[in-house]
């Protein structure tokens, strides 16, 4: 599968899991279907969740949209 994801691409991110709102990350690894991604803004009723994320997730592609580079 081709995309045009890339490491460092800000994205925004669907919500999931305990997730409770979409969030912005940016992509530090690039997996077959997957990126690792750094959540760097999110909602406040999440602060709990992406702490205990410790700041990171691990997101489909397919999920995740290109914000800019």
């Amino acid at each position: 599968m081709e995309t045009k994801l890339k490491v460092g691409d800000k994205v925004t991110c669907d919500k999931f899991a305990s997730l409770t709102h979409d969030f912005v990350g940016t992509i530090e690894k690039i997996y077959e279907n997957s990126a690792v991604v750094e959540i760097i803004e999110h909602h406040k009723d999440d602060n709990i969740v992406v702490s205990d994320f410790h700041d990171r997730a691990v997101v489909a592609l397919d999920h995740m949209k290109k914000i800019s580079a």
